[in-house]
């Protein structure tokens, strides 16, 4: 049985941190490594061209420290103080873990009580590598 317990808790955590100046919604994500070491991410907005999602952040925080094998990526997001509701990474984060993950990398999203999981080849059906 998939125990995400943790997960959950240090994703919703990572939501409280959110720097959400120009939308409500905020997003907090954690990344499992094969070696079982988990990276925190939050959506960091900016007024510039590109905020940057959890995701992203938990990537980022997790290869500067050295890391390349990566298991799965939980992600809860939602409006500001509101309960979680379904929350996949954005098209361009998808694009970005397909660097760093084999196809059948596992994405949760947990909201509603309930957990649902996909695979990165599931919402990124036609990526390719270089």
């Amino acid at each position: 049985m998939l125990n995400l317990k943790d997960d959950i808790i240090l994703a919703t955590n990572a939501r409280t941190r959110a720097y959400v100046k120009y939308t409500p919604y905020t997003v907090g994500a954690v990344l499992k490594t094969k070696s079982g070491k988990r990276y925190t991410g939050c959506n960091i907005q900016n007024h510039g061209i590109q905020s940057t999602c959890a995701e992203r952040v938990a990537f980022l925080k997790a290869i500067s420290e050295g890391e390349t094998e990566f298991e799965s990526i939980l992600v809860i997001g939602g409006p500001k103080d509101e309960p979680a509701e379904q929350c996949l990474p954005c098209g361009y984060c998808r694009q970005f873990m397909s660097e760093f993950v084999e196809d059948d990398f596992k994405i949760y999203t947990v909201y509603d009580k309930k957990v649902e999981e996909y695979t990165l080849k599931e919402l990124l059906p036609h990526s390719f590598k270089f």
